[in-house]
């Protein structure tokens, strides 16, 4: 569905931005008076827009230098990550992005060989030896998947700089007998530490309100990334068959899948006048962010997430494959991160430079306190329903 603007001038750009409000449905109704924002991403050689980098600027407390030093060394690690696993072999214990050194660190257990090693540290990486590797670390991990959590244990997944299994609590129930119970269980089937939360976790979902992206019946929620024949977003935005509704109220399509809890990902097909465009919204005051790609950011790597209520926030990849027991169910192999958001946001994009890296699911806190915030990766989604990132 087209919006209609007062602009006349810059027809290619505008029709591309015009397409991103229609695909994305995420601009409030008062932006379509505001100038569009130019897509200062379009220059392939620049690291990221100048959304992107604001937006780190802000979150992170970095220099514009900076944060375009950290996005190159991310765009370094991720490049070397699946090089490096191949090369650590059955004695690969994870790995990271360490923004202090700049530098992907590659776990290994004591019986890798001088010559993994010494291969490691040439191909860029720096290395660090530890006790259990990847491989039985996941084991326990999905030995706590097999369990029954009480609400008081928000989430569990692996850490590779710690070496362990993270249990997280929440600090009002950790005297609790079902929590207790369930972390001796969990210390049985592995190296296990426990870590304290300030709240459960919760969906992102938001009841209706003027000039938000899109609605299924009564709740709103945002889009995440385009896809070639409609967009994807969160479970818990709606069921199969649900009809989806834009900013305007007009029709969009139709959840055409949907997992919740378990997973968190959904798709929409889009038609009647609504198209899907490779953009990353950055709400008028900031440039929008082209995606060109889906390459996974290690964790460590500064990650930001646009969303309908709270816009553009960064933060930092904390862990992967983490299990999150919300109140409606667990779901599993999300990716945690320190990013905030708010209801409304469930189902946005979260992106790392132009890279898409998954969609809004839920968290604790907000973005007046601070917060962590959970998403479901897109490559999960996209080969799950057979779909086709849309990248420029």
């Amino acid at each position: 569905m087209r919006r209609r603007t007062g602009l006349t001038h810059a027809a290619v750009a505008a029709a591309l931005l015009i397409g991103s409000w229609a695909a994305a449905g995420t601009l409030p109704a008062s932006a379509q008076e505001a100038p569009a924002p130019a897509s200062a991403a379009a220059d392939a050689s620049a690291p990221a827009s100048p959304a992107l980098l604001d937006a780190m600027r802000r979150d992170l407390g970095l220099t514009r230098a900076e944060a375009e030093a950290r996005l190159a060394a991310e765009q370094r690690a991720t490049a070397l990550l699946p090089t490096a696993r191949r090369t650590a072999g059955s004695a690969y214990g994870g790995s990271w992005f360490d923004p202090r050194s700049g530098k992907l660190t590659v776990a290994v257990t004591p019986d890798a060989g001088a010559t993994t090693v010494r291969t490691l540290r040439e191909s860029g990486a720096a290395v660090r030896t530890v006790e259990h590797t990847e491989q039985q670390l996941d084991t326990a991990k999905s030995s706590l998947d097999r369990l029954d959590a009480p609400a008081g244990v928000a989430s569990w997944a692996v850490d590779p700089a710690a070496n362990t299994v993270v249990v997280t609590v929440v600090e009002d129930a950790r005297t609790d007998n079902d929590v207790r119970a369930f972390v001796r269980k969990a210390r049985a089937a592995g190296p296990v530490t426990v870590r304290t939360v300030a709240d459960a976790p919760s969906t992102f979902a938001a009841g209706t309100v003027g000039g938000d992206p899109y609605y299924t019946g009564n709740v709103r929620c945002s889009i995440g990334f385009s896809v070639h024949g409609g967009f994807v977003t969160a479970g818990h935005c709606g069921g199969v068959g649900q009809q989806v509704r834009g900013w305007d109220g007009s029709y969009i399509g139709n959840f055409q899948g949907s997992s919740f809890p378990d997973n968190d990902y959904a798709w929409v097909n889009v038609g009647s006048g609504w198209w899907t465009v490779p953009v990353v919204l950055g709400w008028g005051t900031v440039s929008d962010q082209l995606v060109r790609g889906s390459a996974e950011a290690p964790v460590g790597a500064s990650i930001c997430r646009s969303g309908s209520t709270t816009h553009w926030h960064c933060g930092a990849v904390l862990a992967k494959n983490e299990t999150v027991n919300y109140a409606q169910g667990a779901v599993h192999q999300m990716t945690k991160t320190s990013v905030c958001a708010e209801g409304g946001d469930s189902g946005g994009s979260f992106i790392s430079g132009d890279q898409a890296q998954g969609v809004t699911s839920g968290g604790w806190g907000n973005c007046s306190s601070g917060g962590e915030t959970w998403f479901q990766p897109v490559n999960e989604i996209l080969n799950r329903y057979g779909l086709t990132l849309h990248t420029a």
